[in-house]
């Protein structure tokens, strides 16, 4: 399915499966079934050859046509289970269909592994140098729409089989697809041939062609947001119609700056042209998802149409692009497994999205994308968030929460500020802010996280090789701009309850305060339609989130709303015996605050009806930044741009 992105409030490894596999040296699989071949550092002989027609809109079949070189004997193939930027297991093998295996035009049978469905075994017939695999690719339906009358995204591990026992590196292919005709389509594989509506790509290896995504459209615009004498990087737009794809030269110029800013900070590429795979669209938005050379990113419509109430999550493609440096080319080592079958480790995901986000809003603000208010704003519920939607770091650790994408398959939580959800994201964040503070500190004001991001993240400029790191690799790289017990000061926010997350903020010299006035930005998020998670927040005051209809999302464990027993899921049919808007129940947590009577909530839930009464007198609390006079200014340094 498209990824929701790791955007300001989704709040949102493996259980030590996964083995630390250095890039370039052999190893061993952990594996549910002794019957599948160890990955070996091996060329796989001869170039395998996949056609995906995608051109079935209408019903979103993808058919899928491979030819893979063989010799007679045993053969497992493999269907990608372990998708990077997913962090999970979340290939969906279930969607696979109809799959046929044939040689010399006869029939082989195959049978899937008993103890892994992933994996598929056959035996080659003698003499037999080539075997065809035809099956069909069933995309959703419903929800996590990949395909519609008007555009479609194209994700090759949902299309493609490769055979055990090699790197995914060592596997050469010729990848091709046949669009709808007059389709146009960005991705950052390169072009070889075109011909009646098919476009065959040059040669690549298979962990490239994974990383390598399409996203084509029925209106299609490409934008270079750099000079023509630099690696390219393009937006490739994707519309529901035209007149979304349209952008103004205020808007072209953000996202140039974007670029240039990100480049500035890193001072290197890793990329031949880069691309933002970019859909505008009612029904295929919402994903957010990390490539080398390219980046899935999925917005509503009005993306750039109703530019000036539209702030959050502008932070995406920032977000997104970072991640070719920091994700990517670098990249924790239990993450840098040898195929896409070996389970992977997440116990730093805390530097691979956690900084990742902090780097997301900073590149947001130098763009112009962001203003410094709207910047400060969005901080300031990330940091709302950890000084009081989150009581799980009483029992958890901001480390145990990297498990989080394979423990709970990123499904919906019945009480998340209690169990948690990849607080790796925002929570590494704040940290990420502390460490630059502290960095800002120790040099005064002379070094920053910046040099961090260009000694760890920039080296070996052009260089596509992933370099793998660990924990003492940031530690030492930290030491490299200023010296300091990093492993200390990483280990009491990472490993320990209860960590000190918002030291950052007074650190940069502001202070975290509550108003009953949500700030423009607040107030941008609450009103986006086309999102779920944009939902009428009263975390900060009785302990809830509501969706527009009333649904309650989440109860502050702990809090004023769960100690009057409300439950997550039920709705609010009505307020002190008025009919249930959010305005109305702004009124009545207002109005009691003056007196003593409590504010009284009907709700339904699981077909019955109950009265509630919540005991909260302290009023409506929006999150906002306010400088700490006589301390420096290390936030709007931060956000200053190059």
């Amino acid at each position: 399915m498209p990824r929701t992105n790791p955007r300001l409030l989704r709040l949102p490894t493996c259980l030590a499966l996964a083995l630390a596999l250095m890039c370039g040296t052999g190893a061993a699989q952990v594996s549910r079934s002794t019957q599948v071949p160890v990955p070996q550092d091996t060329p796989y002989p001869g170039t395998l050859t996949l056609h995906v027609d995608a051109s079935d809109t209408r019903q979103g079949i993808f058919r899928v046509h491979e030819s893979i070189p063989v010799t007679s004997g045993p053969l497992t193939l493999l269907y990608p289970e372990w998708i990077p930027g997913d962090h999970s297991p979340t290939g969906p093998v279930a969607m696979l269909a109809g799959l046929k295996l044939s040689a010399n035009g006869q029939p082989v049978a195959w049978v899937r592994d008993k103890y892994d469905v992933y994996a598929f075994h056959l035996q080659v017939p003698a003499g037999v140098t080539t075997l065809e695999a035809e099956f069909q690719y069933l995309s959703p339906r419903r929800d996590g729409y990949e395909v519609t009358d008007r555009m479609l995204m194209l994700e090759w591990n949902k299309m493609s089989l490769y055979p055990a026992g090699h790197f995914a590196r060592d596997i050469q292919i010729e990848p091709s697809v046949s669009l709808p005709q007059g389709w146009q389509f960005g991705s950052a594989l390169e072009t070889a041939s075109q011909s009646n509506g098919t476009t065959t790509f040059k040669p690549v290896t298979f962990n490239n062609l994974i990383d390598s995504p399409i996203y084509a459209g029925r209106h299609f615009r490409r934008v270079q947001l750099n000079a023509a004498d630099q690696a390219p990087v393009y937006l490739d737009i994707v519309a529901d119609a035209p007149k979304f794809m349209e952008m103004t030269p205020a808007q072209v110029q953000v996202h140039r700056a974007l670029v240039s800013q990100a480049l500035k900070l890193f001072g290197s590429h890793h990329y031949d042209h880069y691309d933002f795979l970019f859909s505008l669209s009612d029904q295929l938005s919402g994903n957010g998802l990390e490539h080398h050379q390219s980046s899935e990113d999925g917005m509503g419509t009005d993306y750039f149409t109703a530019w000036a109430g539209n702030a959050p999550n502008r932070d995406l493609l920032a977000h997104e692009y970072v991640h070719s440096w920091n994700g990517k080319f670098r990249r924790p080592a239990d993450l840098d497994t040898p195929n896409f079958n070996v389970p992977m480790g997440d116990s730093l995901l805390w530097v691979y999205e956690g900084q990742t986000q902090y780097w997301g809003f900073v590149l947001t603000a130098r763009s112009g994308m962001w203003t410094a208010q709207q910047f400060r704003d969005a901080l300031a519920m990330v940091a709302a968030n950890y000084q009081i939607n989150r009581p799980g770091f009483g029992w958890r650790t901001l480390t145990d929460t990297t498990n989080d994408a394979t423990a709970a398959h990123r499904e919906a939580l019945p009480y998340r500020s209690w169990q948690m959800s990849e607080d790796y994201y925002s929570g590494g964040q704040m940290m990420w802010l502390a460490v630059d503070a502290k960095l800002r500190e120790l040099s005064h004001g002379q070094r920053s996280l910046d040099d961090f991001a260009r000694a760890f993240f920039g080296v070996d400029d052009g260089s596509h090789v992933t370099r793998p790191y660990a924990f003492d690799d940031v530690v030492a790289a930290l030491n490299g701009v200023a010296a300091y017990d990093w492993a200390s000061f990483l280990h009491a926010r990472v490993d320990a309850v209860n960590p000190p997350l918002l030291d950052g903020l007074a650190a940069s010299g502001w202070k975290l305060v509550y108003t009953d006035t949500p700030s423009d930005y607040e107030s941008q998020y609450i009103s986006r339609p086309e999102s779920s998670r944009h939902m009428y927040n009263f975390a900060w005051s009785i302990g809830l989130t509501l969706t527009r209809s009333g649904e309650i999302n989440d109860v502050r464990w702990d809090g004023p709303a769960f100690n009057a027993g409300i439950s997550t899921g039920a709705t609010v049919v009505a307020v002190n015996g008025q009919a249930y808007s959010s305005d109305g129940l702004k009124d009545a947590i207002t109005a009691a605050r003056t007196g003593t009577a409590p504010i009284q909530l009907l709700l339904k839930y699981q077909g019955n009806l109950q009265t509630v009464d919540v005991d909260y007198h302290g009023g409506l609390r929006y999150p906002h930044l306010v400088r700490v006079e006589g301390t420096p200014d290390y936030l709007d340094r931060i956000i200053a741009a190059k």
